[in-house]
């Protein structure tokens, strides 16, 4: 049993889960929601791990303390506030065109008691925005804040669907962008044509990061393209592989081809060095914050 109690957190805006002394708050249960301070303002956030959940504290630096559950008042007043978010974002969004900047606006979250408005945008460079801010704090009686966010913040922002067809992974349960790199593309046998290996933000596809270590664990195993291996029909070269499938298909001599396990081929170590890429072959296989994002902040 833990000296002081530790429950995990989700504030709207952010996936990671963020851990806070729940001292007096012991059972508190997952989907309950409690108002702590972030390092932006008070929030209402929701208990994704229970005190009762963790035999051992997460980190072992002192750990901000739940202020209080989130009463019915504070929901309800939440809910309502998330309603009007629309609305300021069209009234920030005329503000934009009237003082002439460069940025798209994605998005206006309030905090659960009105008191901090944030907007997200989008923009080629760096944006004055000080004008700006001066007018929206005119308009809002809230302290305002406008975030720059990057390619990757944006597409888990405003979701979609992944090239795979299913939620992206970023919206649906990433706590943090994995170090993708189109260097893994080419080590899974993927097409490096233009945009084969990014996502819809662009970037290198995180599932790239979640499957590398299977496919370096599984690439010595099957033979290369352009390899010359020994089946039971005989000396045949390899023109495309399935590393997840274990599998290589073989042409022989006589145009002929088939498909057999890499397990069920003699390798006689030719060829491969020199042959057709792997990326052009293949047949089957299968983003911290992302380091290009910038964030801009004024208070009003």
């Amino acid at each position: 049993m833990t000296a002081h109690a530790v429950a995990g957190v989700r504030v709207r805006r952010l996936p990671q889960i963020i851990y806070y002394d729940a001292t007096g708050y012991e059972d508190l249960s997952v989907n309950d929601f409690v108002i702590v301070d972030t390092d932006r303002c008070r929030e209402a956030a929701r208990v994704v791990i229970a005190p009762r959940q963790l035999q051992t504290p997460p980190v072992n630096t002192p750990l901000p303390q739940i202020l209080r559950r989130a009463n019915a008042f504070d929901l309800s007043q939440w809910q309502q506030l998330k309603i009007h978010e629309p609305e300021a974002l069209a009234e920030c969004k005329g503000q934009v065109i009237k003082h002439s900047l460069a940025m798209r606006l994605l998005s206006a979250e309030y905090n659960f008691d009105g008191s901090h408005i944030t907007f997200y945008f989008v923009a080629d460079g760096r944006v004055d925005f000080r004008a700006l801010v001066r007018d929206l704090a005119v308009l809002f009686p809230a302290r305002v804040e406008l975030w720059q966010i990057g390619p990757r913040d944006r597409a888990k922002l405003i979701g979609g669907l992944a090239p795979c067809g299913r939620e992206l992974c970023c919206g649906k349960f990433l706590e943090d962008f994995p170090k993708a790199s189109i260097k893994m593309a080419k080590d899974q046998d993927m097409p490096l044509g233009p945009n084969a290996a990014t996502g819809v933000c662009g970037r290198p596809m995180c599932c790239l990061a979640f499957e590398q270590e299977v496919y370096q664990e599984a690439k010595p195993r099957v033979p290369r393209v352009g390899e010359i291996v020994t089946t039971a029909r005989g000396s045949g070269r390899v023109i495309a592989r399935n590393i997840l499938k274990d599998c290589v298909t073989v042409q022989f001599e006589d145009g002929a081809t088939v498909t057999v396990c890499a397990g069920e081929v003699q390798r006689t170590g030719r060829g491969g060095a020199n042959g057709v890429s792997d990326a052009a072959a293949h047949v089957g296989g299968a983003g911290s914050s992302d380091p290009g994002d910038k964030e801009q902040e004024a208070d009003g």
